[in-house]
């Protein structure tokens, strides 16, 4: 039998780690071409490239969510966790402000990669819980 609360978290952790990753990866870009590009407006061109990859992560966070999700029945309960998984990846990036503030660039990249940890081991635990023996190794 499978186990929907583990395809669930699952797949809540997959696009909140995938998505925050993305987010992340936006804006350790960002600020990398930021010290490589003169500073005279750098701060209104690096909008642009900020908001495509929050949009994108956005993206990323809703997709995966409803993706690792598909072996639930209720159709709502995946769209819920797809919003979530969008909402979770924003604020991995929320987060992401003061660890650039305290630890600059490399802090940065170190939590983008967490999250992209936090990603794979989302998926792993959703197709763990989706096999159809799921419950009967927790007895």
């Amino acid at each position: 039998m499978k186990d929907p609360l583990a395809i669930g978290l699952g797949g809540l952790a997959c696009g909140t780690g995938f998505g925050g990753g993305t987010i992340v990866a936006a804006l350790v870009i960002v600020r990398t071409l930021e010290h490589h590009v003169s500073p005279s407006g750098s701060q209104e061109s690096a909008a642009d490239p900020v908001l495509a990859g929050t949009l994108a992560g956005l993206a990323v966070g809703a997709t995966f969510g409803w993706h690792r999700t598909r072996w639930l029945d209720n159709v709502w309960q995946r769209g819920v966790i797809g919003v979530l998984s969008a909402v979770g990846a924003l604020l991995v990036a929320f987060l992401a402000w003061p660890i650039d503030h305290l630890l600059g660039i490399p802090g940065l990249a170190a939590w983008g990669v967490a999250s992209l940890g936090l990603g794979g081991a989302g998926s792993a635990w959703s197709v763990r819980g989706s096999r159809d023996d799921a419950l009967r190794d927790r007895e």
